[in-house]
């Protein structure tokens, strides 16, 4: 792969890789708060994604890492600010993107993109040491169950959750009358890195204030806590209620973060090209597994 020369740092060095050794011993300096991105190392993930490094030295300071898919998909940095820089620059250029980040890194993202406002986020985590469970009649989710939890999903927020997700992660739910009124689940789980990622929660609002969101979250974490060391979750700042249902259930706050929707800086055809750019002929780097 092309390694560049950017900047005015002649030791800065940015290139696109597929070395997932070197991706996982630098993101796991700070594995709660880049958990996604460690998941996304696994195979079945890896695929999907496209990664950026700056080097200083030959040391990893800096990673990017862009989910593929219809835009806006998901982008994640980490690490020094004028790596994160460059990457972004030379390397990892989504036109549209929900970028996760932590906060002193938006300045490096405003160089190549509007940001738009926002609440921070706070990453939570727990293990089996403090993880205090709740009670709840919850059940577990099976494929078949797709069609109730997009229904209800649709309720809050525009969701399409195909049944070979649900089949892929664990979900629990919460019945009303024969419904599905409350449901958690997964957004990536790693065997490798024993590490998971709780999400989709959500309970009706015609059933909210009776506990139903604390009971179907524990659920899963019960589950996910039988083969992870760790799993996080992410909660707006602003949402008191959930914080406090999450903490008694003995999730900690790790660290406050940035989830934004960013928009490329520039013409619109400025990256137009990337997709076919990334698809031409390279050097391939090992891939230890």
């Amino acid at each position: 792969m092309r390694a560049v020369t950017v900047g005015r740092s002649a030791a800065l060095q940015v290139r696109a890789t597929q070395d997932r050794r070197l991706l996982r011993d630098f993101l796991e300096q700070d594995r709660i708060f880049a958990a996604y991105a460690i998941c996304d190392l696994d195979e079945r993930e890896f695929g999907r994604t496209h990664w950026g490094v700056a080097l200083e030295d030959g040391r990893p300071v800096a990673v990017a890492m862009e989910y593929t898919g219809v835009t806006p998909q998901p982008l994640f940095v980490m690490g020094r600010l004028e790596g994160i820089r460059e990457i972004l620059r030379e390397t990892i250029r989504p036109r549209v993107a929900y970028c996760a980040a932590l906060p002193d890194a938006l300045s490096a993202i405003a160089v190549h993109y509007r940001v738009d406002p926002g609440p921070p986020m706070v990453r939570m985590v727990v293990d089996a040491d403090h993880f205090r469970p709740a009670p709840g009649d919850v059940e577990r989710l099976s494929p078949i169950d797709s069609g109730s939890l997009n229904r209800l999903y649709q309720v809050g927020f525009a969701s399409w959750l195909p049944a070979s997700a649900v089949a892929d992660g664990i979900y629990y739910g919460i019945r009303a009358g024969g419904r599905l009124v409350s449901a958690a689940g997964t957004h990536v789980i790693s065997r490798t890195a024993r590490l998971a990622v709780v999400g989709n929660v959500l309970t009706h609002a015609d059933h909210r204030g009776r506990g139903y969101a604390t009971a179907v979250t524990s659920a899963v974490t019960a589950d996910l806590l039988r083969s992870c060391d760790q799993v996080v979750l992410n909660v707006r700042s602003d949402n008191p209620p959930a914080l406090a249902a999450y903490r008694r259930l003995g999730y900690r706050d790790h660290a406050r973060f940035e989830e934004r929707l960013i928009h490329r800086l520039g013409p619109p055809w400025a990256t137009l090209f990337d997709p076919i750019r990334r698809m031409l002929p390279a050097r391939k780097e090992s891939q230890p597994r």
